[in-house]
C-alpha cells in the first residue's frame, strides 16, 4: 500500500527525519510510536506533501509520489485525521462531512454509513462544529476522512485529550475498520489498547525507525518500552 523509504524532511534549516523507512502493507494495521519530539507527526506530514521531501522516496502503491502536493495524495487515496482535529468551526456537522465528500469514488462510506458509525453526529448534524466537544469533534475528523473512501486511513494522535468513554468509542471504530479490511497508519499513546488492533509497530526515535515488530513482541519487552517510550 504504502512504502517510504530513506526519507529525509524537515522544517526550515532543521531536519528532522534521517533516513526513515516504513512500510504499510494493504490491509494492516501499522502504528507509529514514539515520545513527542521524535518526528511522527513530521512523518505524518511529509507523506501527506505537506512538508518537502528532501531526500529518499515515497510509494502509494505502483506510484512514486514525490513532490506531489497534498490534494493529489489525497486523491490517491490517503485520509487524514490529523492531530488537534482541525474541524471547520464555522460550519456544521454536515457541512464539514460534505465539504471533504467524494462523488467521484466508489466505496462504502456515505454520510449515512458515517452517521451510522457516529451517532452523535447525526443528532448534532446542524449544529456548528466549534460547539461540539473534543471527542465529538474527533468523531467528526474520522467521519470526514471516511468519506474520501480512503485506501489508506493516518490518524496522528487518535485518542489524545479524550475522555475515557469517549476513547472506548474511537477504539471501537477503529477495531470495526480494521475487520472491514482498512489499511491504518496510528499514532497513539495507548499501548494496552493498541496490543489487538495493531498488526506492527514501529518505534521511531530521533527520525529513525529503531524498531519495528508485532504487539506480543513489543509488550514482552518492558525495558524497550521504558527505553523509548517511558516518560
Amino acid at each position: 500500500m504504502l512504502k517510504a523509504e530513506k526519507i529525509e524532511s524537515g522544517y526550515g534549516q532543521s531536519k528532522v527525519l534521517f533516513g526513515l523507512d516504513l512500510e504499510i502493507p494493504d490491509k494492516t494495521v501499522v502504528s507509529l510510536i514514539g515520545r513527542n519530539g521524535m518526528g511522527k507527526t513530521t512523518t505524518v506530514r511529509t507523506i501527506m506533501g505537506m512538508l518537502p521531501l528532501r531526500a529518499g522516496t515515497i510509494r502509494l502503491g505502483d506510484e512514486v509520489v514525490n513532490g506531489y502536493r497534498p490534494h493529489r495524495i489525497a486523491r490517491l487515496g490517503c485520509g487524514l485525521v490529523p492531530e488537534g482535529r482541525h474541524v471547520f468551526g464555522s460550519l456544521s456537522v454536515y457541512e464539514n462531512l460534505y465539504a471533504t465528500s467524494r462523488n467521484d469514488t466508489q466505496g462504502p462510506w456515505t454520510l449515512e454509513a458515517v452517521y451510522e458509525l457516529f451517532p452523535r453526529l447525526f443528532e448534532r448534524r446542524t449544529q456548528s462544529a466549534r460547539t461540539l466537544s473534543g471527542g465529538e469533534q474527533q468523531m467528526l475528523a474520522i467521519g470526514r476522512a471516511l468519506l474520501t473512501n480512503p485506501r489508506l486511513l493516518i490518524l496522528d494522535e487518535a485518542t489524545e485529550g479524550l475522555a475515557p468513554v469517549i476513547r472506548q468509542e474511537i477504539w471501537a471504530c477503529l477495531n470495526r475498520l480494521k475487520r472491514e479490511g482498512q489499511t491504518i497508519l496510528l499514532i497513539d499513546k495507548n499501548l494496552k489498547e493498541m496490543h489487538q488492533l495493531v498488526d506492527r509497530h514501529h518505534i521511531i526515535e530521533k527520525g529513525r525507525i529503531v524498531w519495528n515488530g508485532s504487539s506480543d513482541e513489543l509488550m514482552a519487552q518492558p525495558d524497550l518500552v521504558n527505553q523509548y517510550l517511558g516518560v
